[in-house]
């Protein structure tokens, strides 16, 4: 399928040639902030009355001084384009940054309809980039030049080097490369997603692609009309759905996470020589502290997550308890921000990538991802984090994705639009989901085996839900079973101190306990608890090493961090702050090797 097609591109966008007018939609969550992947992919509704599009185009696409210009130079090196040739195409690596000296060039975006959009004509004084170029990935619009376009080409390190370097320059820059990204996202640029609105599977690929902030549209196949022109290009059977229609034309049938991922170019070549000081497992709050600390700090680091950055938290709807944040802010937003200023920084961050085990054993320590690629690194801090429990329902099996969830994001909030639903737990995050599905559901059961929320949540949390006219707290109750028809989920039936009780609807929210995710340390002799959470300091040596590092585990080198260290606080500003504290210890770890001119650990403490 060609996605290519003649003609002028379309010419839907506010003056001064910009084509960022917002679509007639609006931010589905009004916390999410403009950052990389704090940014919502949005369809249907109202205009968005706050987009940035409108107010701050002068930010996107920022007239550089010659001043500016002149300091950007020694980052970069000289190239020149005739009239009508590529200067970079969507889906391809560019080679950096471009900053326009002469000439004129137009950025186009392109869709998978077959679409191409003009976004803006950028003559010299203004720069080609957006966050993709902070890291070699793929660009995501074309770029050719008008006129003879000469330019500076600054690559990724250098760009990176740049935004450090020229503090107030660097900040302009990066606003500049958000914002443009949060542009892409809001017109529904990348890729299109076609299945049916209510399929487990194509609901699971939106929330992937927006948890990762990247652009993309959804279209559904029962009722969209680009549904129909779609698929008279495509031969599709049943087994095929959703779709995964690329603007480059390649279609992706029933693909999984990874194989979209590899497709758009997100996962990060490793050279096998190359020796990290830090690998971090695990991108939610703990392991991005981690990654911008230790990064900023001239350490080389590694961070790997296997679906997207924030980790359990990355779902929160709003997070009103974190310092600096009076208004609060979503999970997702603040996970964008950190992911961002990792990349800045110069972490190497490969999402989604699964690691399979850890070679604790070897020297250098080697990180064995699921495709087999081994990374090798001086330390590695396990930032695994917790998954939901899974609790013991019968016929759970059954309706995972079709009526069952485990977050309560702007994808499933649309789902759940004008119904009632049925939320289990009686922690922070099945108090901040209960509040978002509040503001979209007609009614929602909350249910805690407790006789309250008070000792397990927050009061502010507490607060809200008891003020909610549709929220209804059910004590001392538990679900027994589920029923459900081909579509999914039918009812939720429950055992109470009052008797039997049913709820006929077709959600279910889960934030029923944590498990570690740990499976991987099994070869790796790391000591965890009888739950699995990973022991640290003194307790890794059963009290027999009381200098020990507190955040090191039992296993020199290898420390751990956030919600899968045994004994946490399980907030997220803890988590924060322990990514932070762990890098000072291994700063310390690293000079003393360095001391004893020791490059990887022992296999015991000596």
């Amino acid at each position: 399928m060609s996605t290519s097609m003649g003609g002028e591109p379309s010419n839907d966008f506010f003056p001064a040639g910009i084509a960022w007018a917002p679509r007639d939609t609006p931010h589905e969550d009004p916390n999410i902030m403009p950052t990389a992947v704090g940014a919502p992919s949005v369809s249907g509704g109202e205009e968005a009355p706050f987009s940035p599009l409108q107010t701050r185009a002068h930010q996107m696409f920022p007239l550089l001084t010659e001043s500016e210009v002149e300091r950007m130079r020694r980052f970069g090196t000289i190239e020149r384009w005739k009239a009508g040739e590529a200067m970079f195409t969507m889906g391809d690596v560019g080679k950096g940054m471009v900053v326009v000296l002469k000439g004129l060039v137009r950025i186009n975006r392109r869709d998978a309809l077959g679409h191409v959009h003009l976004i803006i004509d950028q003559p010299p004084g203004q720069f080609l980039a957006e966050i993709a170029q902070l890291s070699g990935k793929p660009c995501l619009v074309d770029g050719y030049a008008l006129e003879d376009v000469e330019g500076i080409v600054i690559p990724p390190e250098q760009l990176r080097a740049l935004i450090i370097a020229e503090a107030e320059l660097g900040e302009r820059i990066m606003r500049a490369l958000i914002l443009r990204r949060v542009g892409l996202i809001e017109k529904g640029s990348g890729p299109v997603l076609l299945g049916k609105s209510t399929d487990g599977k194509l609901i699971a690929l939106q929330g992937f692609l927006r948890r990762n902030g990247y652009p993309h549209t959804v279209i559904d196949a029962c009722a969209d009309p680009d549904a129909i022109a779609l698929l008279e290009r495509i031969s599709a059977s049943k087994a095929d759905f959703p779709l995964v229609i690329c603007p480059d034309g390649t279609v992706l049938r029933a693909p999984d996470e990874n194989q979209v991922a590899t497709q758009l170019g997100w996962l990060p070549e490793f050279d096998s020589a190359h020796i990290y000081d830090v690998a971090v497992v695990g991108a939610g709050p703990a392991g991005l502290a981690t990654a911008v600390y230790a990064a900023s700090e001239g350490l080389s680091v590694a961070v790997f997550d296997c679906r997207a950055p924030g980790g359990q938290a990355g779902a929160s709807s709003r997070i009103e308890n974190y310092l600096g944040f009076p208004t609060g802010i979503s999970g997702q937003a603040l996970a964008g921000r950190a992911f961002v200023q990792a990349q800045k920084f110069g972490a190497h961050i490969a999402i989604p990538s699964e690691i399979k085990s850890l070679h604790c054993d070897r020297s250098p320590i080697q990180v064995e991802l699921a495709n087999g690629t081994l990374v090798s690194t001086r330390t590695v801090v396990i930032a695994s984090g917790a998954a939901y429990r899974r609790p013991a329902i019968e016929g759970l099996e059954r309706f995972e994705g079709r009526g069952t969830y485990y977050w309560a994001s702007p994808v499933e909030a649309k789902l759940c639009k004008d119904s009632e639903v049925v939320l289990v737990g009686g922690g922070n995050s099945a108090g901040q989901a209960a509040v978002y599905l509040a503001s979209h559901c007609v009614h929602v059961h909350l249910l805690i085996r407790g006789s309250g929320l008070a000792a397990s949540m927050s009061r502010y949390l507490v607060d809200r839900i008891a003020s909610l006219p549709n929220v209804t707290l059910h004590t001392h109750t538990q679900i027994s079973s589920l029923d459900g028809d081909d579509r999914g989920l039918t009812a939720v039936n429950c055992k109470s101190a009052d008797g039997p009780l049913s709820f006929p609807v077709r959600h279910l929210f889960l934030f029923t306990g944590a498990d570690p995710n740990t499976s991987w340390l099994s070869g790796c002799n790391v000591s965890v608890d009888s739950k699995g959470f990973v022991l640290t300091g003194p307790e890794a040596h059963e009290g027999q090493e009381p200098g020990a590092p507190a955040l090191e585990t039992s296993v020199p080198g290898v420390f751990a961090i956030g919600d899968v260290r045994s004994a946490s606080t399980k907030r997220v500003a803890a988590a924060v702050g322990e990514g932070a504290a762990v890098v000072a210890q291994i700063h310390g770890l690293l000079a003393l090797r360095q001391e004893l001119d020791v490059d990887a650990p022992c296999a015991a403490r000596v």
